[in-house]
């Protein structure tokens, strides 16, 4: 079964056009725990605009006796700010995104070309000595895994966007093939394989049917929109159970 980690970005930033504190993350991550998710995500990016740095160690303080069964995943650029972020609160997973700080969101996974390797693969070290998963942001690319073994990388987390876009225009077919290739390449090579953007509850079912070895994905901006009608609490309990169903 694929775990459901929440990301609580967009409560953050509803919470950050108020000097109220409301929504209270705090609150959302228990929310989140007590209708079964198996563990939170959050981006701390430069610019603070929705989750903060300081949110982090408080999300570390509550989370405290759930884990590390309840898993907190820290996602990123590795740059020093991340690696301190995660030396203060040791989270069991670290996502390392390609983005530049001014990124509007993660778009595009890592190339781990000459110019990505010494930077990611620095950080890869520093973060696995911490005693972190790390995970590297990819595109549906099996030519782009083939290089991921060598920057140390625990497994790679596939980009979902373009195919969570096609889905929208009615043509998923090639996109969830690029997705399930790039799963595959990544099993063979040993590699935990999550997924995450733009992920529904249309779209998820045939994922999870697609790549039977998905261990994580990471949810946030569709099930807080679906949270809107349906409650926060049911929303994660929703994708939870489309996480759980897998082809006869």
């Amino acid at each position: 079964m694929a775990r459901l980690s929440v990301n609580l970005n967009k409560v953050a930033l509803l919470r950050n056009s108020r000097r109220t504190g409301v929504p209270d993350i705090l609150k959302f991550a228990g929310i989140a725990h007590d209708a079964g998710a198996d563990g939170l995500t959050v981006h701390p990016r430069p610019d603070e605009r929705h989750i903060r740095a300081a949110d982090v160690p408080a999300l570390a303080a509550l989370m405290q006796p759930w884990r590390p069964g309840f898993e907190l995943n820290i996602e990123g650029y590795p740059d020093a700010r991340l690696l301190a972020i995660a030396r203060a609160v040791r989270p069991e997973q670290c996502t390392l995104v390609p983005d530049p700080p001014g990124a509007f969101t993660s778009e595009e996974g890592w190339k781990l070309g000459n110019a990505d390797m010494p930077l990611v693969r620095a950080a890869v070290d520093a973060l696995t000595a911490l005693g972190c998963r790390v995970i590297l942001f990819v595109d549906p690319d099996p030519a782009v895994v083939r290089r991921v073994p060598a920057s140390g990388a625990a497994g790679v987390e596939i980009y979902t966007g373009t195919y969570a876009a096609a889905c929208r225009r009615g043509d998923g077919a090639a996109e969830l093939q690029a997705c399930a290739d790039t799963a595959a390449a990544a099993a063979a090579r040993g590699l935990v394989v999550n997924a995450g953007h733009d992920l529904n509850l249309a779209n998820l079912p045939a994922l999870v049917a697609a790549i039977p070895n998905l261990a994580e994905a990471s949810i946030g901006h569709e099930l807080t929109a679906d949270a809107l009608e349906i409650g926060f609490a049911a929303a994660a309990g929703a994708y939870k159970a489309a996480l759980a169903r897998r082809p006869a």
